[in-house]
């Protein structure tokens, strides 16, 4: 029977691939050494050298429960226990809730979500192998039941995949969860007891952090580079002391990821980890040397100022009306205030995340703690179950952040033009728990047409950039 439904899956291949279709042309596909040729002009695509079919059809003729979220552009298929979810335009998808990134992203044509031959055949149990000298792929069916991936990890049609660890492989690991780098500083985030080891070397000059007893967690490549070897890098500019970060899993035995501080000079560093299980490393190039950390941001009589760009990652937040992300948004109006605050010459700022990366709310708050900073701003966009709310709102959790809402608010609105919702209590953690006085910003609504339009343009970003750096100077009388 299952002999039977594996060749019913390629014999579909069959009506889905078309004749003539530019899209797929020079690529072959054999089942067990016969080729399967073309038949129905279905959408068929090569995309970045990875052959993709229509999922959705594939699955609703095996007989699949197959759901569409189209706010999220998520797709799940359900059968005899596995559940897959994939989403349009991300290489993150989740097989039995384990993250497996693709080399290829699901692509959304003609009502239907395409995916990579490859990833298909080997969830369903078949292995794939690829012929670059012949262009082909060649798909063959298991003997016995059970599962065979096959071929997992070559580099085929583009189709394969990185699948992280599972749970049984990693039990007591750190997970390594995201990076980023700002302010001449490297933050990586983590969950577990590895205690970074760093090297200053030369020829050329690098800064190298081991993280023994670590690999990357679920959730890391969906915000970061992560090839099929697990590697990756991240691209540096506005730093003339560095041109890039590169990482990977450089050993499985023991298991370690390596993050190399690519310097276009030598450099000396501060190294701070703060935090207990959830923790964030800190490779500071500010400072002097090694035991100097009298540049760190506030102690050269400088007020420092934390943003919070919330979300990230795997973490969406609100989806809009026409499916844009509230981390996005979040993001590029926390960068655009940041360049602005940096050509304020009393004010030091650091930003929890600069790009899509995913840190836990604790993380958020301590980090701001551990740095003594003078003040927090959390940037968001609101949603609600009716289309029709509109407008501008600003939390604070504790009284001493009271004034710095009402300053910050005051400016917020006139810089969105929006309705004005008002200063109000909120109970959120990055609110709460920082130490410092802490606001967080509810700039507009993502479920309402006309305020997502508007969050998304870059006038207004720009506006409210510009907003929220007139706010903090004038609470820091300045």
């Amino acid at each position: 029977m299952k002999k039977f439904a594996f060749t019913l899956l390629l014999l579909l291949f069959v009506l889905v691939l078309p004749e003539h279709g530019h899209a797929a042309a020079g690529n072959k596909i054999y089942l067990d050494g016969q080729e399967l040729t073309a038949g129905q002009d279905a959408p068929v695509e090569n995309v970045k050298n990875s052959v993709m079919v229509p999922l959705r059809m594939i699955a609703e003729n095996l007989g699949y429960k197959v759901d569409w979220d189209q706010k999220s552009k998520t797709v799940t298929i359900e059968q005899q226990g596995k559940t897959i979810k994939l989403i349009v335009d991300q290489t993150a998808a989740s097989v039995d809730d384990k993250t497996v990134i693709l080399t290829a992203a699901p692509v959304a044509r003609a009502g239907t979500t395409l995916v990579p031959i490859r990833f298909v055949s080997e969830q369903f149990g078949l292995t794939v192998t690829w012929d670059n000298a012949q262009k082909t792929v060649n798909i063959i069916t298991p003997e016995t039941g059970g599962n065979n991936t096959g071929s997992e990890g070559s580099s085929g049609d583009g189709g394969s995949t990185v699948v992280v660890p599972p749970a049984e492989s990693t039990s007591g690991l750190t997970m390594v969860n995201g990076i980023s780098f700002s302010q001449n500083r490297l933050t990586i985030a983590m969950d577990g007891s590895s205690a970074p080891n760093i090297t200053k070397m030369t020829g050329p000059d690098r800064i190298v952090v081991d993280l023994p007893n670590a690999t990357f967690s679920d959730v890391f490549g969906s915000g970061q580079e992560l090839d099929p070897n697990l590697n990756g890098k991240l691209a540096v500019t506005d730093y003339p002391d560095v041109s890039g970060v590169r990482y990977s899993l450089y050993s499985t035995s023991p298991y370690t990821v390596r993050f190399v501080i690519d310097l276009n000079t030598s450099k000396n560093y501060s190294l701070e980890v703060s935090g207990d299980a959830s923790k964030l490393v800190v490779v500071d190039l500010n400072a002097q040397s090694t035991e100097d950390t009298t540049t760190q941001p506030g102690n050269n009589g400088r007020k420092l100022v934390v943003l919070d760009a919330g979300h990230g990652a795997k973490d969406s937040g609100a989806v809009g009306v026409t499916g844009k992300y509230e981390k996005n948004f979040n993001l590029a109006v926390v960068l655009k205030a940041a360049e602005l605050l940096k050509q304020e010459n009393k004010i030091d700022v650091v930003l929890t995340r600069s790009d899509d990366t995913f840190l836990e709310l604790k993380d958020r708050a301590g980090m701001a703690n551990k740095l003594k900073a003078d003040l927090f701003i959390s940037v968001h966009a609101n949603s609600s179950g009716s289309s029709a709310a509109s407008g501008t709102e600003t939390y604070y959790q504790r009284e001493a952040s009271k004034e710095l809402a009402k300053v910050m608010h005051k400016y917020l609105v006139k810089a969105t033009g929006l309705s004005d919702r008002g200063v109000r209590y909120g109970n959120f953690h990055v609110i709460r728990e920082t130490t410092m006085p802490a606001v967080l910003l509810e700039v507009g609504y993502l479920s309402n047409k006309g305020d997502e339009s508007l969050l998304f343009s870059e006038t207004l970003q720009n506006n409210v950039a510009a907003s929220m750096v007139s706010g903090i100077k004038e609470y820091l009388g300045m």
